[in-house]
């Protein structure tokens, strides 16, 4: 299968898209990965199709945001500037054996491009609910989505998303079987540090993004006081508060705001530490059902977990006994849960990751990804 042809689209800066990068490496073990999306060509690509930053992927112009309002859904597709430039330059591009297309927003680009070739959608999160807490992207933005989902979904022939909960989602609303294929890391060949009883130190790394409830995590450790250190790695995004976060957190002793690290480093950056902690407020579907990549890479690092509640992400910690469910998502919560444990508890913690490292890592994800794709290149004609 090694002369197969295979097309990947992403409107997302592949080069740092972690999940996408570790799908490109997959496919590229079924032939050569032509690769559509934002900034230079990604590793693993053979070919790829820039489109530039400034041409989005969803309408901007004052008609395409009257058509998104007036619902008229079909008229809309693929006349953004990032969709029209995408298909002229993947036209010129020849034909493929498997298109896959990342996301809701890259159908119907796989689906023109695509003709009687499969087509393989990875959904990752839930796509009608992406960014749902942004009033204008909710009324214009996610019934769209939820358009796109419901016209091409049946239609794929296979699917995926990041957790079961998602890939339940998709298969009830829109009669797609979707398997799981998590964010999860590379398996990792470390060790867990050990724990200085008198010196808890917490981590958090991801988007300075206002959901994150990154604030909360430093008003905990301000209250927890000088038993415990939070260091943060944090990425600036658009709409986030890092400048905040950097305020705040040089008020309080023992807070310390890094610059953020690519992702193929984070976990042994973050080895030196002992527990990965995260609030995060469950405002959506996505947010219900969120199983993010940084339980991974703290799984990877070899530390304790300490998540605030969620279906997945409490089956997952249950199942492996590598951390604690904080009962919210306030900075009281956090305190309340972590005030009481020992060091031999966080060492426990520990040694669970690590035992689990390998059923934790992308090892098993891939396979399932491998299976998909032998599958789909064997019935392409």
């Amino acid at each position: 299968m090694q002369n197969r042809r295979i097309l990947c689209i992403s409107f997302s800066p592949i080069h740092a898209d972690s999940r996408v990068l570790r799908q490109i490496e997959v496919l590229g073990e079924f032939g050569s990965v032509t690769t559509v999306g934002y900034g230079p060509k990604p590793l693993g690509s053979s070919e790829h199709i820039q489109v530039p930053d400034s041409a989005a992927s969803l309408p901007q112009t004052p008609l395409g945001v009257l058509k998104l309002g007036m619902r008229l859904y079909n008229s809309v597709e693929l006349e953004s500037p990032g969709e029209r430039v995408a298909l002229s330059k993947s036209k010129m591009a020849g034909s493929f054996d498997l298109v896959v297309a990342n996301d809701a927003r890259a159908l119907p680009l796989a689906f023109a491009l695509a003709g009687s070739t499969p087509v393989y959608a990875d959904m990752h999160e839930w796509a009608p609910e992406e960014r749902a807490t942004v009033f204008v992207w909710r009324w214009l933005v996610g019934p769209y989505m939820q358009h796109l989902c419901r016209k091409y979904l049946p239609r794929v022939d296979a699917a995926t998303s990041v957790s079961a909960g998602l890939a339940g989602l998709y298969q009830q609303n829109f009669g797609v079987t979707t398997e799981v294929v998590r964010n999860a890391a590379d398996f990792q060949d470390q060790e867990p540090t050990t724990v200085d009883r008198n010196h808890i130190r917490l981590v958090h790394s991801g988007t300075a993004d206002a959901e994150r409830n990154i604030i909360e995590l430093i008003d905990a450790v301000e209250t927890l006081g000088t038993g415990f250190s939070l260091d943060l790695y944090l990425l600036r995004v658009p709409g986030g508060h890092l400048d905040e976060i950097r305020e705040r957190a040089s008020k309080v002793p023992g807070v310390t705001v890094h610059d953020p690290v690519p992702p193929e480093s984070l976990p042994n950056v973050l080895n030196q530490y002992d527990l990965g902690v995260f609030l995060y407020p469950l405002k959506t579907l996505s947010h219900l059902y969120h199983l993010p990549n940084k339980f991974f890479d703290f799984v990877q690092a070899r530390l304790g977990l300490v998540f605030s509640p969620a279906p997945e992400i409490e089956s997952y910690i249950e199942k492996y006994g590598n951390g604690v469910i904080t009962s919210g998502t306030s900075a009281e919560s956090l305190v309340e849960t972590l005030k009481d444990l020992t060091a031999e508890q966080i060492e426990a913690f520990k040694v669970a990751s690590d035992t689990f490292a390998h059923e934790l890592s992308s090892e098993p994800d891939r396979k399932i990804q491998e299976a998909i794709i032998s599958r789909l290149l064997s019935e392409s004609k």
